[in-house]
């Protein structure tokens, strides 16, 4: 088998509350390989975010290790830990975050632009994207004159811009209704699978869990294994 994308090991994730210290990751242990499409579920609360945000190098994980692509990356210096997510990460949250004074090839083509890419390079790369996700049409339009669905494809084209590694997305169909969160993630699924992305993904949607390579809960900050 491949080298892991993402591997995490014992990574252990604690908060400060009025209460004391509230240990959301309790030595959590995942490999995800590339091409594979990954399941995360648990309630609200219950630590996906933060799994999510320490693999992504967003958060500091309070013990444990973060391998991307075989590479230790846990005591990178900040601008290393940038550079690491601009190349080689993607992000997708449950609510688009679009820039809402440009259009949806300005805003994909935007993360190449940043990372250094040319300006026709960007643009043709973000034009190609938005076709693969049927918004050849909408290229020119910005988000306001979108609908919810396509401003969630757009933000999903956005974080595949940059050829990306790794995928993590957060409830990203959590704020559409189920027949669109179903035409959203059959996007995301289609891309993550032609790019070979390793993809890792949060959902509360259950019926989209069903079809992922693998999917795991984190229950009391650990992660079990589920079906299969």
């Amino acid at each position: 088998m491949s080298e892991p994308t993402l591997s995490l090991r014992g990574v252990v994730r604690t908060y400060k509350t009025d209460a004391g210290a509230l240990e959301v990751l309790k030595g959590v242990d995942l490999d995800l390989h590339p091409g594979e499409i990954v399941g995360l579920i648990g309630p609200s609360g219950s630590g996906k975010s933060s799994l999510l945000h320490a693999a992504g190098l967003l958060e500091r994980p309070n013990g444990g290790q973060v391998f991307i692509g075989g590479r230790d990356c846990t005591a990178l210096n900040e601008r290393g830990r940038t550079r690491t997510r601009l190349g080689t990460i993607g992000f997708v949250y449950q609510f688009h975050h679009l820039l809402p004074e440009f259009t949806a090839l300005e805003n994909v083509a935007m993360p190449a632009m940043i990372a250094g890419r040319p300006a026709d390079e960007a643009r043709d790369r973000a034009e190609a994207l938005l076709a693969s996700f049927g918004l050849a049409e909408r290229v020119h339009h910005q988000p306001a004159q979108l609908s919810g669905g396509e401003q969630q494809r757009v933000a999903i084209a956005r974080a595949l811009t940059n050829q990306p590694r790794l995928l993590l997305a957060d409830e990203p169909t959590g704020n559409l209704d189920p027949d669109t969160a179903a035409v959203v993630f059959q996007s995301l699924y289609d891309q993550a699978r032609e790019q070979g992305v390793a993809a890792l993904i949060a959902t509360h949607n259950l019926e989209l869990a069903r079809y992922m390579d693998r999917v795991f809960a984190l229950k009391d900050g650990h992660l079990e294994k589920r079906g299969g």
